[in-house]
């Protein structure tokens, strides 16, 4: 209102909006306003929640026309929300469910999230990154299966490594993927451990651990299966600031 009557600037009403209160529904309290504090949206971590309590938070996405993204729902659990919101979809890999995705706004960003897994096991974990990226309205493309264990499936994508302007690498077993990908590019790097592996990767920490001592330069890691956070992080350092 005070924006209508010319009192307050938008600058100042955006200022206000930032810390409103969440929307209070049973089970939970949906921050529609993270946006416009954090650039990112609240985002649903959908397997510990039952069917019901997803459907019930969905809603309120679905009634202020904002995008609605549930990590980590299984396929039942996908099916039964569904039933009663058949207008999202499911992305069966990525065990994601989400409103539309939006199509990628160049403008906003400052060019392509490019992601890498390293064995066809862990494109799970790399498509939650990849739909969470593309979520977030960043253009990603993707190169799967080039791991360390035959180098020449990395090297004959070298071009679209220049020219990323960030990379998610994707790995388990040991976990040396991101180190080659980072010191072979000036992108920074977001590495994704993965609890693939046989009994010494100790479900993930090896590969973790590894990356964690990498000497290779501009990498970051993030937690063991967290292809949603490695995207974050991504599409945080894309992100066109103005």
């Amino acid at each position: 209102m005070g924006v209508q009557q010319g009192n307050h600037s938008v600058e100042h009403a955006l200022h206000k909006l930032r810390h409103m209160p969440g929307q209070f529904v049973k089970d939970a309290c949906i921050d529609h306003h993270r946006s416009l504090r954090t650039g990112m949206p609240e985002v649903i971590y959908g397997e510990s929640k039952s069917s019901e309590q997803i459907i019930e938070i969905a809603k309120t996405f679905t009634e202020h026309k904002t995008l609605f993204l549930a990590t980590r729902v299984d396929a039942e659990k996908a099916g039964q929300v569904q039933d009663h919101l058949p207008e999202l979809s499911y992305h069966a890999a990525a065990r994601i469910l989400s409103s539309t995705l939006p199509q990628a706004d160049t403008a906003k960003t400052r060019g392509t999230i490019l992601i890498l897994c390293a064995g066809t096991s862990d494109i799970p974990v790399a498509e939650e990154a990849r739909i969470t990226a593309a979520a977030l309205g960043n253009p990603v493309s993707t190169h799967y299966d080039a791991g360390v264990a035959g180098l020449h499936r990395l090297f004959s994508k070298q071009d679209e490594i220049s020219s990323a302007s960030v990379i998610i690498v994707v790995a388990g077993m040991e976990g040396a993927l991101p180190s080659v990908v980072s010191g072979i590019c000036s992108a920074p790097v977001v590495a994704v451990p993965t609890s693939v592996g046989y009994g010494t990767s100790f479900g993930g920490i090896t590969a973790l651990l590894g990356m964690l001592n990498s000497c290779a330069p501009g990498l970051a890691v993030v937690n063991i299966d967290n292809g949603f956070g490695a995207a974050c992080h991504a599409s945080a350092i894309n992100r066109e600031l103005r």
